[in-house]
């Protein structure tokens, strides 16, 4: 269980990561303001997919299943050592 909780974290940064980068894209594609804020700046993006959710929401759902995906493999992780908990 612990390797299919490891794959399952590495996969779900990667698909997280993916939605990310879709997200500066659809920014910068926007305004270079707006790509330059989501860069830099923690909050701009949440702000960026709220104001321009037609453009960002694909990005925001891929970001969100692989956090999901993240914790699902922590999850499983976990499960396989019992005895620390």
């Amino acid at each position: 269980m612990n390797a299919i909780g490891t794959l399952l974290v590495l996969l779900g940064w990667l698909i997280a990561l993916v939605g990310l980068i879709m997200l500066l894209i659809a920014a910068f594609k926007e305004h270079i303001l707006w790509g330059l804020g989501c860069l830099f700046i923690p909050i701009v993006p949440l702000i960026f997919v709220i104001v321009n959710w037609d453009k960002a929401k694909n990005a925001f759902f891929t970001w969100i299943a692989g956090i999901l995906v993240v914790i699902l493999g922590a999850a499983l992780g976990a499960s396989a050592y019992p005895h620390l908990h």
